[in-house]
């Protein structure tokens, strides 16, 4: 493994215990610049467990070629941490996107490697004259695509899919570059229910995902039962510190 400057090394072999987990967060440090700071709350946050563990609830896998399914898989999360953004429910989505645009730095490493910010409130107009706003528009180097981000306070309503399928069908027409791939779309959701989800999604055409948002440190219960407490952590620590130097 590769060394890091700034004790990220010590941080990684005191709190995480998984040798894939390890590999994981290393490989982020490298590639996002995570300061200790940085992946310390990535760490607490669990990003391995909701970037690479946890079920997602996705359509790539029909939706796209086998190759950059398995990408934009791995470029998704299942909840993504928003408590940086220092709001607390019950919050209006225009209040939500608001603080997303004004914190972007926050969200583009929340969001991961490759994300590059086009927009708020991305206008397109259908061939029929219809005028759309797409809430948050990004593309993604490593995915050479769009990703559209439907922000959405409540719970999952099966409906959302449809808009989304919609809105791709129109960023694909028009605002796509032939070189790209097929744009992807990100319903970000207060909660989610995976059945209802898996119905939503199944015929939709274009690649969609649907993910859970928190605004605190307070995480789905799913996540929580993997969440090693403070006693562990501790005795994680001491038992590192009482071992001969590793090198990593």
């Amino acid at each position: 493994m590769q060394k890091f400057p700034g004790g990220q090394n010590l941080v990684i072999l005191g709190q995480v215990k998984d040798y894939q987990a390890r590999e994981y967060y290393l490989k982020s440090t490298r590639d996002m610049g995570w300061t200790r700071n940085v992946l310390e709350i990535q760490i607490k946050s669990q990003a391995y467990e909701r970037h690479i563990v946890e079920k997602k609830d996705h359509n790539f896998q029909t939706a796209l070629p086998i190759h950059l399914a398995e990408q934009a898989d791995k470029a998704m999360k299942s909840v993504y941490m928003l408590d940086t953004l220092g709001l607390t429910q019950p919050v209006l989505e225009a209040q939500l996107e608001e603080s997303m645009v004004g914190k972007i730095k926050e969200v583009m490493l929340e969001l991961g490697y490759g994300f590059a910010f086009i927009s708020n409130q991305y206008r397109i107009v259908s061939p029929g004259g219809t005028e759309n706003f797409i809430d948050l528009l990004f593309y993604n180097r490593r995915l050479q695509c769009l990703i559209a981000v439907e922000l959405k306070t409540g719970k999952f309503k099966p409906e959302y899919a449809g808009k989304m399928n919609y809105y791709l069908n129109l960023l694909d027409d028009f605002v796509k570059e032939p070189w790209e791939n097929p744009s992807i779309g990100i319903i970000l959701c207060a909660s989610k229910n995976h059945v209802d989800v898996e119905y939503a999604l199944r015929g939709i055409d274009k690649p969609v995902g649907v993910s859970e948002f928190t605004l605190s440190r307070s995480l789905p219960k799913a996540l929580r039962d993997k969440l090693p407490n403070a006693k562990e952590i501790e005795k994680e620590i001491l038992r590192q510190m009482d071992k001969p130097d590793e090198t990593v």
